[in-house]
């Protein structure tokens, strides 16, 4: 745009100087338009003269000379000029288009123009700059001032602000109809000035915007900050109205969330604490901190601190300090006690500081050296002590100083002038730097004590030759004695070995049991599963009658050597509950799906009963008092509901299990407990059990410390419960809520699984059940098995199921982490195992693998299997 104000400007002058010279050219044809007038007037006139002939000819043919050379002087003149007036047309052509294309640039910036002469009136300026200055009553036109128009905004209100940027050519104002324009300026050639006015409105609203979000932010934040804080807080501005809050303070002060969201002044909130609201007051108008006490109603105390601001208005923050101020009133009682027991000690005590003054006399010591009550508080102990007695005090005080306990005999004559002997013990006190602050002096009067020893060791000596006597006469007594003593001893002794024998023989026939589980339970588990995967296929009705026959055998020998082994382990004290803190809700959830299908078998509505509290307890032998409660009462329950749930008590959390069943007389209430003792049905087809269960739920109370309570109305139902101590508080996260049981069911289609198991028939029965359920299995006895019918590092697997107890001394761990080595991801594993060692346990959980003990439940197989490939989806 300057480039072409420029070239404007030199077709300007240019077309000035042809102007000029077109004048000048015409003042010269006018001239010779003069003359050649003259002359030919001359030739006229001297024509009529009589003359020589010659000399006019002469002179005719000089003059017609001379007209011919101005003539074609103004020739050459006359087509300079017409050239010259085509190139001023052609200039003035250009300087019209220049002037016009230098118009269109000015419009078509996007800013607003303005150019400015030395004197600083408008020149030239755009459509924009008209536009900005509508509301102005003056038309915006050539050779008004720049002040003019400031003037003119100012006046008409147009422009409500101004502000000056840091460089002295930039300027900011806002208009009353709400743009913001930035004014730039620079200074041309000539004297003038050229300003541009640019439009930064959305740019300060996106300013505004971003502004009032970070205040919004900041606000959230300091409103976040003050919710967190453990004081009560309450922001009060210059006019006395309450601005920001917290619970906290609503919950110290009684004031209720309603009525301070009116906003209401802080004074008339505080009407109730009249004392708080002085000290606020007090404190705004001094403009220092104040704290105060509140004590109220209800017997709490609360301390209130406000500090002012220097904006006007003033904070104050809430504590509760019923604790500290219960502590220091317990302090202060506590001194009072131990003043009121160091009064009334039989012992003189006193403590001194390092400069041997005192800092603390009883009221004994006081009294011994006639002394007020308290008076020798901060004086020198040679204000009851003389030289001499200084002298030998000042050595074992100085010994004390140095960190060592002194315990000597002193030698003081008391207010009468009595001398008594004295046992004073100087106990140093030292620092966290074992630096001596001082000693405790304990002094006792001895005295008598010394002239009783004295009367006694004359009398031991008149009682030694009784005595001798006398231990003659029973010396044969005690031989006796001796004799009969020695023959009990040994029938004792016999009596032990043969109470020990018996211990020995009773432990080891547990111990053996524990033992030897997995090797009961391992061809078991194996016809278990060939059962389930049998049952899942299509049969005649009298064939599948009979399957269903021996599943039901099975599991009741399954059930009886699970609780015989059970017992076993309890009795031989092999069972060590692995405490851990964890979510009740993650237990019951489980077992709760469990039974629930059980007692839909049966005819009941199973009800359960969420709960989120942390408890810290076994989770698995929790589970097998939990699931006891659950078959008891749905074998004694005909018809109705069950109700599995918790309530909260104030030591620990009680896990309850509600039936409407037959109930329990109460005479059997404790018999119930005892092995193989149960209560007669009144209606048939159910399992009746074995009563072992309760008798595992005793045991095993016993051995989490876990006690149980029963309470029930015979005919009405029964109610058992368990009571778990709290845990500690684990972090919380979202819980998982999966898909309904079918749609997870569905997560085994397809799912490849390897099983490893050094039982042939245990992989038999795993792979029908697993089949049978739509999965891709393939099994192995060892890992070496495995690699020989499949290559593990380029087969799809979606998880490991191993046996803990392999061949050759080798276990499922180690078989597992060979495997999971061998692939490029990451697979779930599911360990079985009938070892309930807690040692195990804690193994297996560190490495994030799966538990499940034997003997294996075909359905709660499934429901783990489900669930170990629903987290493997959701971590994919």
């Amino acid at each position: 745009m300057n480039e072409s104000l420029k070239q404007a400007q030199q077709q300007g002058q240019t077309a000035d100087q042809l102007q000029q010279r077109l004048a000048e050219l015409e003042q010269e044809n006018a001239k010779l338009k003069r003359i050649n007038n003259v002359l030919i007037e001359r030739v006229e006139s001297g024509s009529s003269q009589v003359a020589n002939p010659y000399a006019a000819f002469e002179h005719s043919v000089v003059l017609a000379e001379q007209v011919r050379e101005r003539t074609e002087a103004l020739n050459a003149a006359l087509s300079d000029l017409k050239a010259t007036n085509r190139k001023l047309q052609d200039a003035n052509q250009q300087a019209a288009i220049s002037h016009q294309r230098l118009i269109d640039a000015i419009d078509s910036i996007s800013d607003a123009f303005v150019l400015f002469d030395a004197e600083r009136r408008v020149v030239l300026f755009n459509n924009k700059f008209s536009d900005i200055w509508n509301d102005v009553r003056v038309e915006i036109q050539t050779g008004i001032t720049i002040q003019d128009i400031w003037d003119l905004g100012h006046e008409s209100g147009l422009i409500a602000e101004t502000f000056s940027e840091n460089s002295s050519s930039s300027k900011v104002f806002r208009l009353s109809n709400g743009k913001w324009f930035q004014m730039s300026q620079r200074s041309t050639m000539d004297g003038g000035l050229v300003v541009l006015y640019t439009d930064i409105s959305e740019l300060k609203a996106r300013e505004t915007a971003i502004r009032e979000l970070a205040l919004e932010q900041k606000s959230k934040l300091l409103q976040a900050t003050v919710d967190n804080l453990s004081q009560g807080v309450a922001l009060v501005n210059h006019e006395g109205v309450l601005e920001v809050w917290n619970d906290r303070f609503l919950e110290l002060t009684g004031v209720e969330e309603s009525t301070a969201e009116e906003r209401p002044p802080y004074a008339a909130l505080m009407v109730s604490h009249k004392n708080i609201l002085q000290h606020a007051l007090s404190a705004a108008q001094q403009g220092k901190v104040v704290a105060s006490e509140q004590r109220e109603h209800n017997g709490k105390v609360i301390e209130v601190r406000t500090h002012p601001m220097p904006s006007g208005g003033f904070v104050n923050t809430y504590t509760d300090i019923t604790e500290r101020h219960q502590y220091a009133e317990t302090l202060r009682e506590s001194e009072q006690w131990i003043r009121l027991i160091a009064d009334n000690v039989p012992a003189m005590i006193c403590y001194v500081g390092q400069d041997e003054r005192y800092q603390f006399t009883n009221k004994v010591y006081d009294e011994w050296y006639g002394q007020p009550r308290g008076a020798l508080n901060g004086e020198l102990i040679t204000k009851v002590h003389d030289a001499a007695q200084m002298k030998t005090l000042t050595p074992y005080f100085q010994r004390a100083m140095a960190g060592e306990c002194v315990t000597f005999e002193m030698s003081e004559p008391n207010l009468v002038g009595e001398e008594r002997i004295l046992l004073k013990s100087y106990v140093p006190n030292l620092d966290a730097d074992d630096k001596p602050l001082g000693c405790f002096v304990m002094i006792r009067d001895i005295t008598e004590r010394i002239r009783t020893g004295e009367e006694l060791r004359q009398a031991y000596q008149m009682m030694e030759q009784r005595v001798k006597e006398r231990t003659s006469e029973l010396t044969h007594l005690n031989q006796q004695l001796r004799l009969e003593i020695n023959e009990r001893s040994l029938i004792e002794s016999r009596l032990r070995e043969a109470s020990q024998e018996a211990e020995r023989a009773n432990l080891s026939k547990t111990k053996f049991l524990a033992a030897v589980s997995h090797d009961l339970l391992q061809p078991l588990n194996a016809a278990r599963l060939f059962t389930s995967a049998l049952i899942e296929q299509e049969m005649e009705q009298k064939t599948q009658s009979l399957v269903h026959s021996v599943s039901n055998s099975l599991e009741d020998v399954e059930s009886l050597l699970s609780t015989l082994v059970d017992i076993s382990k309890l009795d031989a004290g092999v069972v060590v509950p692995d405490v851990i803190s964890f979510k009740v809700s993650d237990l019951l959830e489980n077992i709760a799906n469990e039974y629930r299908q059980i007692a839909q078998s049966e005819g009941l509505d199973l009800h359960f009963v969420a709960c989120d509290a942390v408890i810290s307890s076994d989770s698995q032998l929790l589970a097998r008092i939990l699931r006891n409660f659950l078959s008891n009462a749905i074998r004694y329950t005909e018809s109705g509901r069950i109700l599995l749930g918790c309530r909260r008590r104030q030591h620990g959390l009680e896990l309850q299990v509600w039936d409407t069943g037959e109930g329990i007389p109460a005479t059997k209430k404790q018999e119930i407990f005892q092995e193989f003792k149960r209560l007669k049905h009144t209606h048939c087809g159910q399992d009746k059990g074995l009563g072992l269960g309760l008798a595992i739920v005793d045991k095993i109370s016993r051995v989490l410390e876990h006690p149980i309570h029963v309470e029930s109305v015979e005919g009405a139902g029964s109610v058992f419960s368990v009571e778990v101590p709290y845990g500690n508080k684990l972090p919380s996260a979202d819980e998982l809520h999966g898909p309904n049981l079918p749609q997870r069911l569905e997560r085994l289609q397809d799912a490849r699984i390897w099983i490893i198991d050094n039982d042939r028939a245990i992989c038999q029965g795993m792979e029908t059940l697993l089949t049978g359920w739509g999965c891709q299995v393939t099994t192995a006895l060892s890992v070496d098995d495995l690699t020989a019918k499949i290559d593990p590092a380029s087969t799809p697997v979606d998880l490991l199921i191993a046996d803990y107890h392999l061949d050759n001394g080798e276990n499922g761990i180690d078989a597992a982490e060979e495997v999971c080595s061998m692939l490029s991801h990451k697979i779930p594993v599911l360990m079985i195992t009938a070892n309930y060692c807690k040692e195990l346990k804690e193994e297996i959980r560190e490495l994030g693998y799966m538990l499940m003990n034997k003997p294996v439940k075909p359905l709660k197989l499934k429901t783990t299997l489900t669930h170990m490939l629903e987290v493997r989806e959701d971590v994919i």
